[in-house]
């Protein structure tokens, strides 16, 4: 009986429990890579025998054709995907890299937030200022502003000088209305009025802090109208200096430093509610 149950392996399990481990330790290497090898061996042949049955090898061969088709047909949507944004969204894709959606919706409100104002300015009658888009980029205008206050010293400067005009630059940033363009001042050279080095311009309203989207293009150039005549603006007549072109760098900087100042001790001059 003894003999059986070895055969069968009963009594080996039932001696391995419970005798001293170091007694079978040479035993049991052999045992285990035995073991191995034959689990080995067992999951070689299974795999085999299971992979070579006419089903599973036409599921292999099916699996293989799709995967070799799939990586086409995700070219051929994402080619689709890029037509449609740039068909509805007038170029929604951009040096080969998608534009994000939340910025092309900005630019949308910006675009038709310009257009409007420059069809609402050339319907004008008063000839108070006119625009000309810069490379036809309707993000970047040039303003002529052909009217101050006829009682200023400004005004009779115009016409001594023969200024039609003073033109100004206005940039509209990408998230306008909701914060305010740069605007600076390009001829003829002035003086006082709050224009300061390079053409900057300080006013409070061209500030984020001062700033509304409610302000249009035409109610800004009338505030600046009012603060080059409060300011007692005049023509820049002194030789040499009076030729001496503003530069938007120069502008930048001085505008940067001005709102740094303003935000520090307040602004005083000239306020809002003025003009």
């Amino acid at each position: 009986m003894a003999t059986l149950l070895r055969k069968i392996g009963l009594i080996r399990l039932h001696d391995r429990d419970t005798e001293d481990p170091k007694h079978h330790q040479g035993s049991l290497k052999g045992t285990k890579g035995h073991q191995k090898n034959n689990a080995k061996h067992c999951q070689t042949t299974n795999e085999t025998n299971i992979l070579s049955t006419p089903e599973i090898k036409a599921k292999k061969l099916d699996l293989h054709s799709k995967d070799k088709e799939r990586p086409g047909k995700e070219k051929q949507q994402q080619q689709q995907q890029q037509q449609q944004q740039q068909t509805a969204g007038g170029g929604g894709v951009l040096g080969g890299a998608s534009i994000p959606p939340h910025r092309q919706h900005c630019t949308q409100v910006r675009t038709r937030r310009l257009m409007k104002e420059l069809q609402e300015i050339r319907r004008l009658g008063d000839n108070f200022i006119t625009v000309e888009l810069v490379d036809d980029n309707l993000f970047d205008w040039n303003v002529k502003l052909h009217q101050v206050d006829k009682d200023s010293a400004l005004w009779q400067d115009m016409k001594e000088t023969n200024t039609e005009f003073i033109l100004l630059n206005v940039t509209f940033p990408d998230n306008f209305p909701f914060s305010p363009p740069f605007m600076r001042v390009l001829t003829p050279r002035l003086e006082n009025g709050y224009v300061l080095d390079g053409g900057a311009i300080c006013m409070e309203l061209l500030t984020p802090r001062g700033w509304s989207s409610a302000y249009t293009v035409e109610a800004v150039m009338r505030q600046f109208a009012a603060s080059l005549v409060k300011g007692q603006g005049r023509i820049c007549r002194k030789a040499g200096k009076s030729k001496k072109a503003f530069s938007r760098k120069e502008a930048e900087a001085t505008f940067k430093s001005l709102v740094k100042t303003h935000e520090k001790y307040g602004w005083v001059s000239p306020p809002v509610s003025d003009g």
